[in-house]
């Protein structure tokens, strides 16, 4: 099986689209060239071609008339178009590969569907000039583009057959920091769609204005700010560093803004200073943004669990 994407300078989304179908299909070649025989002949054509044909394997969206674009309106471009077409079953064999875990088609389709919102439509955005994925020259786009030779490495290496080879295995390093993404994007997603049961059987403390997980290292937001509106403090286990946390919970996921802060007076204080004003000996520290803090025993962060809500009531 043979993968083609153009050759010289190459962007996100035509790494990305490649690095999705690679995922899928490993023993795969990857040629880049712009030679028409060879991208006719090719199995997938990726960005190279001037034609968007998924079911000859044809992903291409420079040619006249293109107009290829989600329903939110914004535009497809090679990243795009793969993970339309190959996007669940890439989440789904890496779900599988990484966490153990077999998705039904329809959860697989689900994440695939956050991942485009999340990562990809950013990558189209920018490939086809419409935005960058972030300010300034370190958004996902630009930091791929980076691994592009410049003109000191061009000289270094040579032109030809050498630059190609060069340029080649630049590609593929970056192919391989975006299958890392992938790999992660996924992960995450699946251990929060795990974790959903575990949170919701944890234990309620104080009236239900404190949950209380075994395992800190379970993703809770998302399921305590819509399922659990009378939940103040979320306390914790980490199991990892032998501490309790509290935390503070989040009115939305891209906000520091909570439903109630820890007291004022922890703020910024560790160790002896904590223990001094909340008298819990094994007190650890209070971040400055009052929205988490530790204590070495169960018994110290309930004490310092109820010393919030009491600074609530107050």
């Amino acid at each position: 099986m043979v993968i083609v994407t153009h050759s010289g300078k190459f962007h996100a989304d035509d790494a990305w689209a490649v690095a999705a179908l690679k995922i899928l299909f490993p023993q795969a070649q990857v040629v880049r060239t712009r030679d028409a025989a060879i991208v006719e002949a090719a199995d997938f054509a990726v960005d190279v071609g001037g034609i968007w044909d998924p079911a000859t394997g044809r992903f291409d969206h420079h040619q006249k008339g293109f107009c290829g674009a989600r329903a939110t309106g914004v535009p497809y471009a090679s990243a795009g178009l793969v993970w339309k077409e190959y996007g669940a079953r890439c989440v789904s064999a890496l779900a599988a590969a990484h966490t153990g875990t077999t998705l039904a088609d329809d959860r697989a389709v689900e994440m695939a569907h956050a991942i485009d919102a999340d990562v990809v439509q950013y990558l189209d955005l920018s490939d086809v000039g419409a935005a960058k994925n972030a300010p300034g020259g370190y958004g996902l786009s630009a930091v791929v583009s980076g691994f592009n030779p410049n003109w000191l490495d061009e000289q270094r290496v040579g032109y030809g057959d050498a630059d190609a080879a060069y340029r080649l295995s630049q590609f593929t390093r970056a192919m391989e920091l975006l299958t890392d993404i992938m790999i992660n994007a996924v992960k995450y997603r699946v251990g929060a769609l795990l974790s959903v049961e575990q949170v919701r059987q944890a234990t309620v403390l104080d009236d239900g204005r404190v949950l209380f997980l075994e395992n800190g290292a379970l993703p809770w937001a998302q399921v305590v700010r819509k399922e659990m509106p009378k939940v103040m403090f979320v306390i914790s286990h980490n199991i990892a560093e032998q501490r309790y946390m509290i935390h503070t919970i989040p009115v939305s996921p891209d906000s520091f803004k909570a439903r109630a802060d820890l007291p004022d007076a922890w703020a910024g204080l560790r160790d002896a200073q904590l223990a001094a004003v909340t008298g819990v000996a094994d007190a650890g520290f209070c971040h400055n943004g009052r929205f988490i803090a530790s204590a070495k025993s169960y018994e110290g962060i309930r004490s310092m669990a109820a010393q919030a809500l009491q600074a609530l009531g107050q």
